[in-house]
């Protein structure tokens, strides 16, 4: 029996997964989706597929995939992605298939707890050590985990200042030098995956490990002949990240902290480890002045020898003295390196960063762009425009063949949301997959039954600085009026504090008992708001109002009755003064293409197709969508958008808002 065969059969109405699976149905498009990956692992070849909320992609590229007997790594974008794929999803099929497979979780060197560093840790009374009951419980944990995988550990925040302190880096890992290398987690992690038939990774881990051809998956792709990419969305993204080069203030001082704590550990009096140090600091400390004062989050372009509005001599003197620091820590580290392999490591660091300050001292490569972050510290990028050349010449074809699948490799990427056309060009040209085969799979959803779409007539502009006070109140009448379930998703940080204080303060005048709560991004880690937001409405209670940015435009999910209304302020638009926008938009110009219709519409409308995707999540929820920016019935180019968003019926006025909020109110638990 073909592979296709077998997959037709399991999806089947009385196949293995309606035995396995809870409320399984029969799906045309998941079962489409699922043959079409079977057919290019048997066949080889590169499949991108489009698949629509709720349409089942994830068991569609499993089951195949576990079916066929390959070697499979399975990369997907976030950690907890990972966990959800790895914990749930892996095993119940496993079991149900009833296949002796053998499976492996793979996250980069932060997300597991570092022997070696948390002895330095437990040694060093640094101020900032300050944690000392977080380090306690590291520690007690430390003693049981078998993983060390530090998402296992309750209570720990994941923006804890502690986290780096106990994990490694490529830059501070010391090797097979490391008096734990025989217990070291990573290392355990990867020996499993090497002996695994289905590894689970992350996109950031598969382009780090790219980018410097280190172990790791350099080491298990070679051995793999299916590659599934999920959330693919994120690719580009994620790649030109580590695809580039960084350098700042904050990695300067870092550095500095790392070569003290080794220096007074194993090497004291042998070298002026002040001297050194300071000499790293200072140089660190007079590249941030050089920029004088600057709005902090600024992105300062850099096209010539130094950044916008930065006197070019203070600069390049600056980068000259930062490069002669950890130069001169360098030959101070060679004189101890037979003392401690944390000084061999530690001289390697130096010197890659003695070469990084000169790389930047240079002219910016030409397909590359640069820019300065500034904040409390510094960071220097340079950064390709795209992954596409990486794609073809690293990932897709393999050494010594001429042709994408000349080694029969089946690579398979997929997402919700991909694109706004049928080729799926926003997703397909900056990955270089344009010979890649294309399917779009639409959503099983009823969306005109399910969902309604409002976008106010008679609304404030979106750059009028009234604007997020009407969205603010827009969102607090239908939170009032659903006892919460409302999520507001805001295009930049300053709008979701503005937003989210006004809401507040529109519910002073409630009662205690029937004020819904206010969450804000970044006053709680991400996973408790999530996890807060989901379980506000249960057993009758009043829900939450939610008003976040950035990554909730996307992996959030709240089914059910908790969430009921997305509230969106403005198109999502790629912000123009962005130097990676600006560059990618200059590329498209000199092309003699349109940098708005080209780039900037399908970046928004990608992006408001996932914002729009928080709202139905299953067969049974109902929900209204508001987007509250007026431009997306009074230009011409919001045909295009809302021509991306799923098929909702219109609401066309204010009264049509209100009742529509009445029906959902009706339908809410004891109404």
């Amino acid at each position: 029996m073909s592979l296709e065969q077998e997959v037709r059969e399991a999806f089947a109405r009385d196949g293995v997964l309606s035995q396995a699976a809870e409320q399984f149905r029969e799906r045309e498009g998941q079962t489409q989706m699922a043959v079409a990956v079977a057919r290019t692992i048997a066949d080889g070849g590169v499949l991108v597929v489009e698949a629509g909320t709720g349409v089942g992609k994830t068991f569609s590229y499993l089951v195949p995939a576990l079916l066929s007997g390959e070697r499979v790594v399975l990369s997907t974008a976030t950690k907890a992605l990972q966990d959800q794929l790895f914990g749930r999803d892996l095993p119940r099929l496993v079991g149900a298939l009833g296949l002796p497979v053998r499976t492996a979780l793979l996250k980069g060197r932060a997300s597991y707890l570092c022997l070696h560093r948390l002895d330095l840790a437990r040694h060093d009374a640094s101020p900032e050590r300050a944690a000392v009951r977080t380090l306690a419980k590291i520690e007690q944990w430390s003693k049981a985990t078998r993983t060390g995988d530090l998402a296992e550990l309750p209570g720990l925040d994941e923006r804890s200042p502690l986290i780096p302190l106990v994990t490694s880096t490529r830059e501070n890992c010391l090797g097979a030098q490391c008096p734990q290398f025989k217990p070291c987690h990573v290392n355990a992690a990867r020996r499993e995956a090497m002996a695994a038939d289905v590894v689970v990774i992350n996109h950031h881990l598969f382009f780090a490990d790219l980018a410097v051809r280190e172990s790791g998956m350099a080491e298990l792709l070679p051995t793999v002949r299916v590659v599934v990419f999920d959330e693919a969305h994120q690719l580009n993204e994620t790649g030109v990240q580590f695809l580039g080069v960084q350098l700042g203030s904050g990695q300067a001082l870092d550095f500095a902290r790392d070569v003290l704590a080794a220096g007074l550990q194993h090497a004291r009096g042998l070298v002026d480890w002040q001297q050194l140090v300071g000499g790293v600091e200072q140089a660190a400390r007079e590249l941030r002045l050089s920029v004088g004062k600057q709005y902090p989050g600024a992105k300062l372009r850099w096209s010539g020898d130094s950044p916008e509005g930065v006197p070019m001599h203070s600069w390049q003197s600056a980068l000259e003295a930062l490069g002669h620091a950890f130069a001169a820590a360098a030959r101070g580290l060679d004189t101890v390196s037979e003392l401690s392999p944390d000084f061999v490591r530690l001289h390697e660091r130096a010197e890659q960063l003695a070469e990084r300050a000169s790389r930047f001292a240079q002219a910016c490569p030409s397909g590359s762009v640069r820019w300065v972050d500034v904040g409390s510290h510094l960071r220097l990028i340079e950064s390709p425009l795209d992954i596409a050349e990486a794609v073809r010449t690293r990932v897709l074809k393999s050494e010594g063949t001429e042709t994408q699948d000349d080694d029969g490799r089946a690579w398979v990427f997929t997402s919700a949301t991909l694109g706004d056309d049928p080729r799926l060009k926003w997703f397909t040209e900056p990955c270089g997959l344009e010979d890649a085969e294309v399917l779009r799979v639409r959503s099983p959803f009823d969306y005109a039954r399910q969902a309604a779409l409002y976008v106010p007539r008679r609304f404030p502009k979106p750059n009028d600085p009234m604007h997020g006070q009407e969205v603010a109140r827009l969102a607090a009448r239908g939170a009032r009026r659903l006892g919460g379930r409302t999520l507001v998703l805001t295009t930049t940080l300053r709008a979701l504090r503005t937003i989210g204080d006004a809401i507040r303060q529109d519910f002073e005048s409630l009662e205690p008992a029937l004020r819904p709560e206010v969450l804000v991004q970044g006053e709680l880690p991400k996973r408790m708001l999530m996890d807060r937001f989901r379980e506000g409405a249960d057993a009758g209670r009043v829900g939450c109002v939610l008003v976040a940015s950035a990554s909730f435009w996307e992996g959030f999910d709240a089914p059910g009755d908790a969430l009921q209304l997305v509230v969106i302020d403005k198109l999502p638009f790629p912000p123009p003064n962005d130097p990676l926008v600006e560059a990618r938009s200059q590329r498209l110009e000199s092309q003699g293409r349109s940098a708005f219709s080209d780039y900037s519409l399908p970046e928004a409308a990608v992006a408001l197709k996932q914002g729009a995707g928080r709202l139905i999540r299953r067969e049974t929820d109902t929900g209204v969508l508001v987007i509250c920016d007026t431009r997306l019935v009074a230009m011409g180019y919001g045909r295009r958008l809302l021509a991306a968003l799923p098929p909702m019926r219109r609401i066309e006025d204010e009264a049509g808002f209100e009742a529509a909020l009445a029906e959902l109110q009706n339908k809410l638990p004891g109404e």
